[in-house]
């Protein structure tokens, strides 16, 4: 199993164990200042349901995005990691 394998399996561990499902869950991603790239993380959380927040970097290199959105599993929650994981040069925290 490689390093990524196990990063998402502990973490489905983690969901499983730390939250009762369906859940409202945060995620919180970092990408560079570019509205192309924010653009592809709403569209990742294209439902009516979701709250996404942005805040901007002081210097202005960098967009923290937040987003609350209801979860109906662990293994959606990783299925959004992987799929921003496309995203060139995103953080998930």
């Amino acid at each position: 199993m490689d390093s990524r394998e196990e990063k998402y399996e502990k973490l489905k561990i983690q969901l499983e164990e730390g939250f009762e499902w369906p859940t409202l869950y945060m995620f919180k991603f970092i990408i560079p200042a570019d509205n192309a790239k924010l653009a592809q993380i709403e569209s990742l959380f294209n439902s009516k349901e979701a709250q996404i927040n942005t805040r901007e970097s002081s210097k202005g290199n960098f967009i923290s995005v937040t987003v609350k959105e209801m979860m109906m599993s662990p293994q959606r929650v990783i299925d959004r990691y992987v799929e921003s994981e496309s995203i060139e040069g995103i953080i998930s925290l």
